[in-house]
Formats: structure tokens, C-alpha cells, sequence
């Protein structure tokens, strides 16, 4: 079987021949004058970077532009970038330190859309980049851009189409309501029956095999090490504890067993037991423990 890197390979060399004979340009364009399917990418913001659920994402849209291009239908896949909403005025209000709708409007609102407009390319680079290692075939060259006055004018021009055919009316709607940016929110996020509740939390003890040392001393039998979680049914399928590198850690000595913790999180445990040891995260990197 080939390995991970021979894999690498002969992908990337699929990828430079399509790109070197412009084989989803050409697919495109024997096909023009047949029945069309019409496919607008769902743009992605450019400020934040691509992660795995978008490869999910993407692997689906590619699926069906391919699926009906080999079908004989004329498939143009024009990419988009979303440059408009909250994770774009988020994303800006953190960069220059503002944190209320006020202070937006002192800081001036034309400069703030000047500053979110240079935010949304940020990591335009890397989105390509994924886009075609990913071998997602959509036209990158000309994307329709959500803050382009082109753009705009045509989504006025939507609107004025079913305006005109007595679609649109004036009413009243009590919504969610901001109080920090003054906006309304997504009815998605907080109309959907969400309530405030009451979770268990539980401290579960990993007993640590025998003979394995910390700092180069062993640890003593009936060692464990403490993990924290609201879902204990999960635990079957655990494979690893985290542990942060540079935070304090503690041996302790506590009812006739040895528990390792977080020096900040003493408190969780009864009184009467013996702090014997004090390490970093870093130091228990490498250890296992019993399924």
C-alpha cells in the first residue's frame, strides 16, 4: 500500500496537470450552450481561516458541479467572499480595542468600514491555497464580492423585482435585541427554545501505570491523574488527557492514594492532604495511564 507521502504525491501531480492544461476551465467551456445548473458558492469570510468542517463542506459542493458537469449540463462555479456581519465587525472591534456600538461611532463609522473592508483579505492567501489543494474546482479569478457596489446594486435589484410584484409589506416584529452593539440577533441563535441549565460535573481519576517517572522519579503506586467533564458517557472512547504545558502541577498525597491535579484546583479536594511533588504540564507529557 502506499504511504502518506507517496499519496501526497500523486496528488499533487494530479493538481499540477489540471491546473497546467486548465482541465476544469476547458470542462466548463465544451459545455456551454447545454442546459445550465446553477451553482453559487457559499462564500466563506476571509478573515478567519479555513478549518476541516470546510473541507466537509466543500467536498459536497464539488461532488454535485462534477456529478452534473459529467451529466452534459454547463456548470459555472463562481467562488464569492462574504465581507459583510458580525464576525467581520467582531473581528475588528478586537484589533482596535473598541467594545460598545458608542464607541464604534467616535472612532468613526466610515474609518471602522475602511479597517472591516482590509480585514476580510486577511487570509484570502490561505483560502486559495486550501481551495485548490483540496482539488475544489470553482473559478477563483472572478468571485463575486458581497461589499462590491456591483454586488449590492444586484441584491436591490432582487428586492426591487419583488417589490414590484407585491411581495414586500410593512409590518412590525419584536426580535432579540443587542443592547452592547445595538443590533438585532439571529433568530437562530436565541429564539430556538434555549433556556439556562444545570449540567453534572464530574472528576474522573486515570490510574497511571506502574514504573513511569516525572522529572526522572517514579511515580509511587495508585497514582492518578485527575480529568474534569460534564460528559461522562464519552469516556469509553477517550484516547488521550490534555494537559497544559506551562500550567502548575501537583502530586498529592490525599486518602490513601496519589493524585495528580492542577496546583489552582486544590480547592476541589477535601482537606488533610499532602502536596508531595510540583511539576509542569510539559513534565507529564508522554505518560499513559489504564484505559
Amino acid at each position: 500500500m502506499a504511504n502518506e507521502l507517496e499519496v501526497n504525491k500523486i496528488e499533487e501531480k494530479v493538481l499540477d496537470f489540471w491546473e497546467k492544461h486548465k482541465v476544469f476551465e476547458k470542462s466548463v467551456e465544451r459545455r456551454k450552450g447545454r442546459p445550465p445548473f446553477i451553482f453559487y458558492e457559499g462564500p466563506p469570510t476571509a478573515n478567519g481561516r479555513p478549518g476541516i468542517h470546510h473541507f466537509l463542506g466543500r467536498a459536497l459542493k464539488d461532488l454535485f458541479g462534477r456529478y452534473k458537469t459529467m451529466r452534459g449540463f454547463y456548470v459555472e462555479r463562481k467562488s464569492g467572499w462574504d465581507t459583510h456581519g458580525l464576525p467581520v465587525e467582531i473581528e475588528v472591534e478586537k484589533s482596535l480595542g473598541l467594545k460598545s456600538k458608542k464607541e464604534v461611532e467616535e472612532y468613526g463609522i466610515a474609518k471602522f468600514n475602511e479597517e472591516a473592508k482590509k480585514s476580510v483579505w486577511k487570509y484570502k492567501d490561505e483560502w486559495e491555497k486550501f481551495t485548490k489543494r483540496i482539488g475544489f474546482w470553482i473559478d477563483l479569478k472572478h468571485p463575486y464580492i458581497t461589499y462590491d457596489p456591483q454586488y449590492i446594486e444586484s441584491v436591490w435589484w432582487v428586492i426591487g423585482r419583488i417589490w414590484k410584484k407585491g411581495l414586500l409589506f410593512k409590518g412590525h416584529k419584536v426580535v432579540p435585541f443587542c443592547t452592547r452593539c445595538g443590533t438585532p440577533l439571529s433568530s437562530h441563535e436565541v429564539a430556538q427554545g434555549y433556556k439556562p441549565v444545570s449540567e453534572p460535573a464530574i472528576y474522573v481519576k486515570f490510574a497511571l501505570k506502574v514504573g513511569q517517572k516525572i522529572k526522572d522519579e517514579s511515580t509511587p503506586e495508585k497514582t492518578f491523574v485527575m480529568a474534569w467533564t460534564t460528559t461522562p458517557w464519552t469516556l469509553p472512547g477517550n484516547v488521550a488527557l490534555a494537559v497544559g504545558e506551562k500550567i502548575k502541577y501537583v502530586l498529592v498525597h490525599h486518602q490513601g492514594e496519589n493524585l495528580i491535579l492542577a496546583k489552582d484546583r486544590l480547592e476541589i479536594l477535601p482537606p488533610g492532604g499532602e502536596v508531595l511533588r510540583e511539576f509542569s504540564g510539559k513534565d507529564l507529557v508522554g505518560l499513559e495511564y489504564e484505559p
